[in-house]
């Protein structure tokens, strides 16, 4: 697998992530591992994952399995912080104090002395930003961290955050964003996308395939053992089952039927090789079906059915800012 730097930083990473926000709960131990040995085998080093992702079992499994499945220094550890489950209910804290102590937590469950990438989850006007900045700082010189970014920035935040990072003599730089992207969700092109490459950030689209409905299994209805099914993210994938999303969805089967290809490549190409990308993060429910995503490695789309895909998607469509 190809491997691409994050911005203008010397972390290179696969142009392909491992997401394991199931991982612990929906996914267990077992398949875990063949997802992870599939995706090593493939030559992908990135692996993503958070605190808050099923109340730390993801990172917790990660843990377990980096070391045995694969040598700790061949793979690039990327977790965040600010996302806590607390008594059951879901809660942010960037402060300063919450994210220290989270990351010190998630070392231990993943095993290591550092991570590779540690980015704080979400915005929170709560906090003065400035602060959490800082704690970002405090995870780089004390050698716990090697690089910092953000995730789920808006376009402002973003260059706010990044500007100051750069400005500020002995802070550490962001070099990354982490963001939804998709042929349905394109509104980071507005402002995000151009603050990112102003700034110099690397871009990690998460949910590529549009919450899993680009890959045109939900076209006939909700399959009973997909995630759309179930109670947890029934509402999360319904996001994408209006009218705009069902139009995105058809035309890329079409591409996928003209190519040869899975609808799932096609989407997943799209995304890839956009500007400013840098490794698009796909979570899968199995083994067999991360093979279908590493199998796009190869692939490369047509600059036609690129086109007709981004007029059918076009991200002026529904801006909501």
């Amino acid at each position: 697998m190809q491997q691409r730097f994050v911005g203008p930083s010397g972390l290179r990473v696969s142009r392909l992530g491992l997401g394991t926000m199931t991982w612990g709960k929906d996914t267990d131990e077992h398949e875990a591992r063949d997802q992870l040995v599939a995706f090593v085998d493939a030559g992908g080093t990135l692996i993503d994952t958070a605190a808050g992702y099923t109340d730390g079992r993801s990172e917790a499994l990660i843990g377990s399995l980096v070391g045995d499945v694969v040598p700790r220094d061949e793979v690039v550890l990327a977790t965040k912080a600010g996302i806590w489950r607390r008594g059951g209910e879901r809660t942010s804290d960037t402060s300063r104090g919450a994210l220290l102590r989270g990351l010190d937590t998630s070392l231990r469950r993943l095993g290591t002395d550092h991570i590779d990438l540690w980015q704080v989850h979400l915005w929170s006007d709560d906090v003065p930003w400035e602060e959490t900045l800082g704690a970002l700082d405090h995870a780089v010189s004390s050698g716990r961290v090697a690089y910092v970014g953000v995730s789920n920035y808006t376009g402002w935040q973003t260059a706010q955050a990044a500007t100051w990072q750069r400005a500020v003599p002995g802070r550490a730089p962001l070099v990354s964003t982490q963001v939804e992207y998709s042929l349905v969700n394109r509104r980071i092109e507005h402002e995000v996308l151009p603050a990112a490459s102003a700034c110099g950030l690397g871009v990690l689209p998460w949910s590529p395939l549009g919450r899993g409905v680009l890959t045109g299994k939900y076209r006939g209805g909700t399959p009973s053992d997909s995630r759309g099914a179930s109670r947890a993210f029934s509402s999360f994938v319904e996001t994408y089952f209006d009218e705009h999303s069902r139009q995105v969805v058809e035309a890329v089967c079409r591409a996928a039927d003209g190519l040869g290809w899975t609808p799932l490549e096609v989407a997943l190409v799209w995304v890839r090789d956009r500007v400013g990308v840098c490794a698009p993060i796909v979570g899968a429910r199995t083994a067999s079906q991360l093979k279908v995503a590493l199998g796009s490695e190869g692939r490369t789309l047509p600059p036609e059915i690129r086109a007709a895909l981004d007029d059918v998607s076009d991200p002026f469509t529904g801006y909501d800012g």
